[in-house]
């Protein structure tokens, strides 16, 4: 997947200004697709080039005019073409596994409290993604469309967090007996 399918994503669901989609990735598709604010102005002037957005400039008070980019037809077939492609099962690339792997080759102790930073700041995401689902799914069996593609996405999330937190429990305890 590239950055500009998550943008034509978004911008399938509300147009926005580049500093509205960043803030959008902040706040949520950035949790599975980060992206800084420059790359998103990046892609959205080459979005804008291939005919895939239609910026629309709205004048400000004070301030330069802003753009409020819309998908365009050209989006929304490159958006077609890109979901009706195969996606390559994700691979785990994750720096935290190979300094486990060599922990004994260095200080065994330096690597538990890796572990430990990296458990908490998965248990912080996890009640981030609990509290988004508590405040935007309250009521998860009603939902239908837009609506429940949203929350299955979310509960990936949750599940990913759920499993890494337990995963950092289970190293952790073991490094602990390993190394009292």
């Amino acid at each position: 997947m590239a950055l500009e399918h998550a943008i034509l994503v978004s911008l399938t669901e509300r147009a926005g200004s580049g500093y509205e989609l960043a803030r959008r990735f902040d706040r949520s598709i950035g949790y599975f697709w980060p992206a800084t604010h420059q790359q998103i102005y990046r892609v959205l002037r080459r979005m804008d080039d291939a005919g895939w957005v239609r910026p629309t400039e709205i004048a400000q008070d004070g301030r330069p005019d802003k753009k409020v980019y819309r998908i365009a037809a050209a989006g929304r077939a490159e958006l077609t073409r890109w979901l009706a492609a195969p996606e390559d099962p994700a691979v785990l690339r994750d720096g935290l596994g190979v300094k486990l792997r060599g922990a004994s080759l260095g200080d065994a102790g330096v690597v538990l409290r890796e572990v430990e930073r990296h458990r908490a700041e998965h248990a912080m995401r996890h009640e981030v993604y609990r509290g988004i689902q508590k405040r935007d799914f309250p009521k998860p069996a009603g939902l239908h469309g837009r609506d429940l593609h949203q929350y299955l996405v979310l509960r990936g999330g949750i599940r990913a967090e759920e499993s890494f937190v337990a995963w950092c429990d289970e190293v952790i305890d073991a490094l602990r007996k390993d190394h009292p």
